[in-house]
């Protein structure tokens, strides 16, 4: 992607976190010349849940929080360009959350990041974009993108800085929606971003990156969901069932599958001499298979809903690289394409923990394939 030059007289939306990455984001481009608008959405509220049963009473380390609209806010008025927060909660609870709940109430384990990040963040603040008047935005991801005229196409690449590197999450992002999508850190290593926002004097420049997702604070899914349904007054479905080995050897009971995570091992109920782990969960017939870590291991996939970036469709079989988790260590596979909207995967080497509802992003190098959903 070429960079912004300051001889460009176009207007861009900064999406605006209220962290350091979006923060310097807008410094670099009113240097550089850009008519900036600052965007922040409103998604959750932070205290909607606070002191409900297993909630905490804080919000504190979670991204999109009050606090962080604050500093946004600041941020804006530090660098003296108009600022607009757009309310998205109505959206984001029907999108994100509400599918959230029902993929962890089947026993799945869903990323709400990149359930945000593909049905609303990007669609969201394209629109109010050029409602405002700009054809653009800039996000302060970790990732780059360009336009690569031989194919036609806008490739989405890893960033320059592996350690930061956030496109498992954006997998999902349109052709459009990267051709009008700036990622201007792209380029550069973490420590840099931090200096660049000190030498512009943001306050925020030492601030921690949030860690939680930002409506499950303290990372308990399950403490979330039962708050959740019960201030929507919705009964926790019955789903206890059994645990079982892989030969279907019964080891004892549980109280719901929603309690549980494909290569989960602490929490089960069970003893044992060896150390077990949640190999599968079974919705319909609400039995969780337990094993050894070896057990654990897959060579295989299955992923549907899927987003091609880099070709317009899988139409036979390829070498990629996949990555099963955000920290997941791209490995080598082969793609063969299923049905219309369905891939298998066949690692080289068993993957440990496989785990459906989670994201399988496809890599060439750096570039991303595409990506879709592990079943």
């Amino acid at each position: 992607m070429a960079q912004p030059s300051n001889s460009s007289p176009e207007t861009i939306a900064v999406a605006m976190s209220g962290g350091v990455d979006s923060s310097a984001v807008a410094a670099l481009l009113r240097d550089q010349g850009y008519t900036l608008i600052g965007l922040t959405l409103q998604l959750w509220n932070q205290r909607r849940l606070a002191g409900h049963e297993g909630m905490p009473e804080t919000v504190q380390g979670r991204c999109c929080s009050i606090d962080d609209v604050y500093d946004a806010r600041r941020v804006a008025e530090h660098l003296g360009i108009p600022y607009y927060l757009v309310n998205q909660e109505a959206r984001f609870e029907a999108e994100v959350v509400r599918p959230f709940v029902a993929e962890y109430l089947a026993g799945h384990t869903p990323i709400p990041c990149t359930l945000c990040n593909n049905h609303l963040k990007f669609d969201a603040l394209l629109l109010t974009a050029r409602q405002i008047g700009a054809e653009r935005i800039a996000t302060g991801h970790y990732a780059r993108n360009h336009f690569d005229a031989a194919r036609n196409r806008w490739i989405l690449s890893r960033p320059a800085d592996h350690s930061k590197d956030q496109t498992y999450f954006l997998f999902g992002l349109t052709q459009d929606q990267l051709s009008r999508t700036l990622f201007p850190l792209g380029e550069m290593q973490k420590p840099a971003v931090r200096q660049m926002a000190a030498d512009a004097g943001l306050a925020l420049a030492a601030k921690p990156d949030s860690q939680e997702i930002c409506f499950i604070p303290g990372g308990s899914y399950q403490s979330f969901l039962t708050a959740y349904l019960a201030e929507q007054d919705e009964p926790m479905p019955d789903s206890s069932g059994e645990l079982v080995t892989a030969s279907g050897e019964v080891l004892g009971r549980h109280a719901g599958i929603h309690s549980f995570t494909v290569g989960q091992r602490k929490g089960l109920g069970i003893s044992s001499p060896e150390p077990q782990y949640v190999l599968a969960i079974h919705p319909d017939s609400h039995r969780v298979t337990v094993g050894s870590d070896e057990e654990l291991m897959s060579r295989d996939l299955l992923a549907n809903r899927l987003n091609w970036i880099a070709i317009p469709a899988l139409t036979g079989e390829m070498r990629v690289q996949i990555k099963i988790r955000h920290r997941h260590e791209p490995a080598w596979a082969t793609l063969v394409p299923e049905g219309e909207d369905l891939v298998r995967a066949t690692f080289d080497q068993p993957q440990r923990a496989v785990t459906p509802g989670q994201a399988a992003v496809f890599y060439a190098g750096d570039e991303v394939v595409g990506g879709g959903w592990i079943v």
